[in-house]
């Protein structure tokens, strides 16, 4: 797994560094695909998900796994509330609103200066099959995305978990 360097903050940043990242993560570091993650904001996710992949090269498309959160990554990240209570120990109810933002950083102790990164990987590796199962039927846009990696996973030959499949 290799990390890709960009982080844009605007539309200018990402169709001037885009073609230069997927060439270097591609061609030269010889990726099978690349991921990315965004979100969508307050626009619908399915357009803005659209926008941002017809600005990949043609030739990156086919490798390309474009995931867009509804609203923000915490929307995914507390499709299961309950999960991220008995993380955090807060309530439930905390997570289950519209924009969960606001919870899941105040319950991670997030900042503007330690984002967390390591405890948030480890919170999404150490979820189970079956809160993995419930962030599909409670996100569209999460099921999108995993429906991708696992088309993508065929087409690669490559092997994950068949959170489709009930108990796997």
């Amino acid at each position: 797994m290799v990390e890709g360097a960009f982080r844009g903050s605007t539309g200018l940043s990402l169709r001037r560094e885009l073609a230069k990242i997927c060439d270097d993560l591609f061609w030269k570091k010889e990726c099978d695909v690349i991921v990315f993650l965004s979100d969508a904001d307050v626009a619908d996710w399915r357009t803005v998900q659209r926008r941002e992949v017809s600005r990949l090269p043609d030739e990156i498309q086919h490798f390309a796994v474009y995931g867009m959160a509804d609203r923000n990554i915490e929307c995914w990240l507390c499709a299961d509330p309950h999960y991220v209570a008995g993380v955090t120990g807060r309530e439930a109810g905390d997570f289950a609103v519209d924009d969960p933002k606001g919870a899941f950083e105040a319950a991670m102790d997030i900042t503007r200066d330690d984002k967390r990164e390591t405890e948030i990987a480890q919170f999404v590796r150490e979820a189970r099959t079956d809160v993995l199962q419930r962030w599909l039927e409670n996100s569209g846009s999460f099921e999108d995305f995993y429906d991708q990696l696992w088309t993508v996973s065929r087409q690669r030959d490559c092997t994950i978990e068949n959170l489709r499949e009930r108990g796997s």
